[in-house]
């Protein structure tokens, strides 16, 4: 990997760091104590060094994602940046406003004669700056929350669904939902993720459904959490799928064999854990002389995602079944071949866009940055009689927290209408 994205990303951050350092003076000059704006000043930017000095360690030191055993400090590099600089965006913002009033008084006072007062300009800039600060806090604050707290505080959701043509046997069963564990990114956290698998054997689901993205990269963040997710119960069995990142398409491999290696390892994995892997098949769930069928395809992105999904493939053998769930890991696959070309699809399963680990739920008030790039990107949708569910994932990836979107572990309960 070329050095030049990195110090392009290194010289954009000097600038803001540049832009807000007069905002680090003039708060430093209205606080008390003598040292008080050396302080500021030094630990201003000590952030930038520090972070500039990681990531030129990180590059000099290993292949970028490329090494199982340091890439971990990417993501949390990647934390610490918007951590920091994510609040310098805000407080840009309003030396932008400071910047546009002083130019405006510039132009004004060219074309006119009388005296400029300048009283007032200190005065402004000094309440805009204080006012800067303030706002910026709300995102260090919701960024540091994220981080400590709130990638732990999983979240259960309950949903009714009901189907027409749902066999009576299986009126009131449970499927229980989880999705994008990405465990490479828990760091051996085991406390927290004990406390979500025993809330999701709390549920006593009749089926346990893992939608994809076990892993980031490589089938050996997996090793340590077999014995965890070994332990998730299900009556009728465990079943799951493969996302996007568990084909190891983001990560440099010293050849086709180790990255193949790599993914045989992953499905072997899987089942280590409990879980029978679903690749473009099917299996059936009897009861009481009536059955439904479970699919699970392999991922399916809009491009460049790989296409490999194939419903036709996994419907096989099941085309009279009268009830299909379907597990495919991008909710796109949903509007661009489900609902389109195969209507005998009853309820899809998807997860992939983890609600962008940053959104706001608050009543009817539902939002995230990703829903411009997934319109569905969370909760349950239908078209006609089919319905498609969005788990927002339990792990996290990139940014190590989350925002307004907890992680989440879904509840199901199929209802005959």
């Amino acid at each position: 990997m070329s050095i030049t994205p990195i110090l392009i990303l290194l010289a954009v951050l000097f600038i803001f760091d540049l832009y807000t350092y007069r905002s680090i003076k003039i708060i430093g000059s209205d606080l008390p104590g003598a040292y008080t704006k050396r302080i500021l000043s030094i630990v201003h930017w000590a952030i930038f060094a520090g972070v500039a000095i990681w990531y030129l360690f990180m590059y000099f030191n290993m292949p970028f994602m490329g090494s199982y055993k340091y890439y971990k400090f990417y993501y949390f590099l990647f934390g610490i940046t918007l951590l920091f600089y994510l609040p310098k965006l805000v407080l840009s913002f309003f030396q932008i406003i400071d910047d546009g009033w002083m130019l405006t008084q510039w132009i004004a006072k060219k074309f006119s004669s009388e005296p400029s007062e300048s009283a007032g300009g200190m005065s402004r800039a000094r309440f805009l700056y204080h006012t800067g600060i303030v706002v910026a806090s709300i995102p260090f604050i919701g960024a540091a929350y994220g981080m400590i707290k709130g990638r732990w505080d999983f979240r259960i959701v309950r949903k009714t669904m009901k189907f027409d043509n749902l066999p009576a046997s299986f009126d009131g069963y449970k499927i229980v939902q989880i999705s994008d564990a990405h465990v490479g990114s828990f760091f051996s956290n085991y406390k927290p993720v004990e406390k979500a698998l025993e809330l999701i054997n709390n549920l006593n689901a009749d089926l346990v459904l893992f939608t994809g993205d076990l892993v980031n990269n490589f089938a050996k963040e997996a090793e340590e959490w077999i014995p965890y997710f070994k332990e998730i119960k299900a009556k009728d069995g465990k079943f799951s799928i493969l996302g996007n990142h568990d084909y190891g398409d983001y990560s440099s491999w010293p050849s086709e064999e180790a990255k193949q290696e790599n993914f045989n390892r992953l499905t072997e994995i899987h089942g280590e854990m409990g879980f029978d892997l679903l690749r473009n098949e099917n299996r059936t769930v009897k009861r009481s002389g009536e059955e439904i069928a479970v699919l699970g395809v392999e991922n399916w992105g809009v491009k460049p995602f790989p296409q490999l999904g194939d419903i036709s493939k996994a419907k096989n053998g099941v085309e009279n079944t009268p009830f299909k769930v379907l597990m495919s890991h991008d909710p796109s696959h949903w509007d661009y071949e489900t609902i389109k070309n195969h209507k005998d699809v009853d309820l899809t399963l998807s997860g992939h866009t983890h609600g962008a680990q940053f959104g706001v739920e608050l009543g009817n008030i539902k939002w995230s940055p990703v829903k411009y790039k997934y319109p569905r990107w969370a909760g349950e949708y239908s078209v006609g009689k089919q319905k498609l569910y969005v788990n927002r994932g339990i792990g996290y990836i990139g940014f190590p927290g989350r925002v307004g979107m907890p992680p989440e572990i879904t509840v199901i309960e199929l209802k005959r209408a």
